[in-house]
């Protein structure tokens, strides 16, 4: 199990794609789950190919055809959750959440010519919606401490800072509550129950002589 910290609140619901808006540029956009079929997978690949490389942080994506047919090949897969801006059939962007132990990574792509429209934004807070339905508890990231941008965004997002000793800023946020939480609710509704069925049983019974608490 990872020591990584994560915020004690549950986040906001976001949406769940398929959404669709219009970007900065009047182009309209759609937020999709990603679907394995040629075309789609072709596209993505297509997207990376002219990815530019000012754009790549710890080698990812990676450079060349065949590495990024490796890449998306892993991160593509069914334990993984990834999401599509789709402008017609033209892939925008890319954002995915890989298994890492308790918890899942977030990483997002957005092409350079579809860049500082909003793209961005909708991408994040779909995939994050798409994890949410799933059932993902937590979601980390890293970001370089000088992109304020998107540590901003981030921030405004509901992720918080839980490392900040390095060049990378590690934020976290919690999706879903955890299993003790969810085990923890279910014992206050049993308990709940009990307590209505006896006092249903002894219908003399006053719930002041207790003070008022279940």
């Amino acid at each position: 199990m990872s020591d990584r910290g994560y915020p004690e609140a549950v986040a906001d619901e976001f949406p769940v794609p398929p959404t669709e808006f219009t970007d900065r540029e009047e182009r309209p956009i759609e937020i999709r789950p990603y679907e394995s079929t040629e075309d789609g997978y072709e596209a993505l690949v297509e997207m990376y190919d002219a990815f530019d490389p000012a754009d790549r942080a710890q080698g990812i994506p990676p450079g060349g055809e065949t590495r990024i047919r490796e890449w998306l090949d892993a991160i593509l897969g069914d334990d993984c959750l990834n999401v599509i801006a789709w402008c017609g059939d033209e892939v925008a962007g890319h954002a995915t959440l890989v298994p890492d132990g308790d918890a899942y990574e977030l990483a997002i792509f957005v092409h350079q010519e579809y860049q500082r429209a909003g793209i961005g934004t909708h991408l994040i807070r779909g995939l994050l919606g798409h994890g949410q339905a799933e059932g993902i508890r937590k979601v980390w990231l890293t970001v370089e401490r000088w992109n304020r941008a998107a540590v901003s965004l981030y921030k405004k997002i509901g992720f918080e800072t839980s490392d900040a000793e390095s060049f990378e800023l590690e934020m976290g946020l919690r999706l879903n509550p955890d299993a003790d939480a969810d085990a923890d609710a279910d014992a206050d509704a049993d308990a709940d129950a009990d307590a209505d069925a006896d006092a249903d049983a002894d219908p003399d019974t006053d719930p002041e002589e207790n003070g008022g608490e279940r």
